[in-house]
């Protein structure tokens, strides 16, 4: 299947036109903020299987895809150790698909076209009340802490020294989706006395990567990026941390979610689960790119996306197309 027909350029149109579609499995009583094609009998805050088994997938290829959090191209060899153990374990080809952008991932597992994602801390929360995406594992160490912060730059001689000094600067946020690249920062920042969109104009820079890369360049002020993705830049030599300097940091948040779609059959959904569980990232080109961790660890969107949620909530975020349309 062409690579633009699955994450083409009318992903987010698509999205919109299917959205007011309702497919709701019987009488749902419980629904929460899923979209109307779910429900959430359990509570879980996640889609629920289909009851009907005829609706259950079991698909001889699996699609696979990594959030576009940074240049996508890189991540495809990266992640050839994980595809082909994730074909052994589940007995199934899989495809790995590099996506162009949040709402391109979205609406390409709502459409049943993506199986298996890796959605950025943001978007999380829209995969999984618009797509059906339930999460259930996280990269994480050995004794299974996992996260990142929330960082802000600025150049090294700036004479931005603490939060307030923003006011007035050229600050780049990263999309509107991003937690910890817009979402966080609208929503601690204005404790820190820096109200951003009032005491300083936010300019989106459409990347973590684009805002580090233009701090250093001198293209903004000052930026607030995640630190996971500014220390994998350091280590591929794409910027001189001795250029920048940290103005403050945050208390850790959830990294990226690894989630599967609500509707893939049981069996299907255990040897995912076993695979992400199983694998060992010690000498492998994952390994390498993702250092600090070693393992997949089991997670739960209820538990571990509470402070995501909260963080929307504050910011008046709706699980909506045209929600995710603002990235």
């Amino acid at each position: 299947m062409p690579k633009d027909m699955i994450f083409g350029a009318t992903a987010l149109a698509a999205l919109m036109l299917t959205a007011g579609a309702s497919f709701a499995q019987g009488e749902c009583e419980n629904r929460g903020a899923l979209d109307a094609q779910y429900c959430d009998a359990d509570g879980d805050l996640v889609a629920d299987a289909p009851e009907d088994e005829g609706e259950l997938r079991n698909p001889e290829t699996l699609v696979f895809a990594y959030t576009p959090v940074e240049d996508p191209a890189i991540y495809e060899d990266i992640w050839t150790p994980f595809i082909d153990h994730l074909e052994e374990a589940t007995g199934k080809d899989v495809q790995f698909f590099a996506v162009q952008s949040n709402s391109a991932e979205v609406e390409a597992m709502r459409s049943g076209r993506l199986h298996i994602a890796g959605f950025s801390t943001g978007p999380t929360p829209f995969a999984v009340n618009l797509a059906g995406a339930v999460p259930f594992a996280i990269m994480g160490a050995d004794d299974g802490r996992f996260g990142y912060t929330l960082q802000v730059y600025t150049q090294v001689d700036s004479d931005i020294q603490e939060m307030p000094d923003l006011a007035g600067k050229r600050i780049a946020h990263t999309s509107p989706t991003s937690n910890s690249g817009n979402q966080a920062p609208r929503a601690l920042f204005p404790d820190l006395g820096v109200v951003p969109g009032e005491d300083y104009e936010v300019n989106y820079s459409g990347s973590h990567d684009q805002s580090m890369l233009g701090v250093v360049a001198g293209d903004y002020d000052a930026a607030p990026v995640a630190s996971e993705v500014v220390e994998r830049m350091a280590e591929r030599g794409l910027y001189d941390p001795e250029e920048v300097r940290i103005v403050w940091e945050s208390d850790p948040f959830p990294t990226t979610s690894y989630a599967y779609a609500h509707d893939l059959a049981p069996e299907l959904k255990e040897s995912i689960e076993e695979a992400f569980f199983s694998f060992d990232f010690e000498g492998t080109a994952l390994g390498e790119e993702f250092t600090g961790v070693s393992k997949f660890v089991p997670i739960t969107y209820e538990e571990q996306w509470a402070v995501i949620r909260q963080i929307q909530s504050a910011n008046g975020v709706q699980y909506t197309p045209e929600g995710l349309a603002a990235e």
